[in-house]
């Protein structure tokens, strides 16, 4: 059991909260019960994940999208009065991560996609240095480059190929990072890897040569809550579960 102040302090300087400027809060987003002994950890704080946490009894919820964003509509209805209700309702607490989440080196979502597929980051590139550069050992060609993707991730993968190339140097942010191809370009690598594509990356790929794989935002950001709620279950000897989704965007 943790006290629900100390979890966030920790929660906190764990991530560097304070380095990020962020689209949104970072920390407890609805408070609950003063006390954590089960932690249900997510990707989204959708309605579906509240209503698991709910279910299992959980005391918070540990999200990487939490419910408010700047620019947003302050009104509490609908959709966002629903998902409050729910929590509010039970006393479970929501504790939300962006971008601190992106970008830890241990815990973060890139660092564990790459862990997944095999890749070592050597440097980083992009705003805030969000994003994560490393070499291929075997240098492979981007359709076989792809398959390994969606075999790892368990979904399609869409690419845009490039000129061809060899993929030497790997470029990857996670999430709906698809502004960051070209600051990916001007690093030096062969493929940039995220979760969504828009329209400007079809040019951006076909005229610099560089390939460009679109995986899934939610399928490349499913690490980082799991490690970390593994590494607070493990520091406060919590009961942790993960509840994923079927979210095909």
């Amino acid at each position: 059991m943790v006290e629900r102040a100390e979890l966030e302090r920790y929660l906190g300087d764990a991530l560097a909260v304070g380095q990020f400027k962020d689209y949104g809060p970072n920390g407890l987003q609805v408070e609950g019960r003063p006390q954590v002994r089960k932690l249900m950890v997510g990707v989204t704080a959708s309605r579906q994940v509240i209503e698991a946490a709910v279910t299992w009894g959980a005391d918070a919820l540990l999200v990487h999208h939490g419910l408010f964003w700047r620019g947003q509509d302050g009104r509490v209805v609908g959709w966002l009065r629903e998902r409050l209700r729910l929590l509010l309702a039970h006393d479970i607490n929501l504790l939300a991560y962006h971008l601190p989440l992106d970008a830890h080196a241990q815990w973060g979502n890139n660092a564990t996609l790459g862990e997944k597929l095999g890749w070592q980051a050597d440097a980083r590139f992009g705003e805030q240095n969000l994003g994560f550069l490393g070499s291929i050992e075997s240098p492979v060609d981007a359709e076989t480059l792809t398959g390994h993707v969606q075999a790892t991730l368990g979904r399609p993968v869409h690419l845009l190929p490039g000129d061809g190339r060899l993929i030497r140097r790997v470029a990857w942010c996670t999430g709906g990072a698809q502004g960051y191809f070209e600051s990916a370009v001007a690093s030096g690598a062969d493929v940039f890897v995220t979760g969504e594509m828009s329209e400007p990356q079809f040019h951006l790929a076909r005229e610099t040569g560089v390939a460009f794989l679109a995986a899934g935002h939610h399928a490349t950001e499913r690490g980082g809550v799991q490690a970390l709620g593994k590494h607070l279950a493990e520091q406060f000897d919590l009961d942790c579960r993960f509840h994923d989704e079927a979210n095909p965007a």
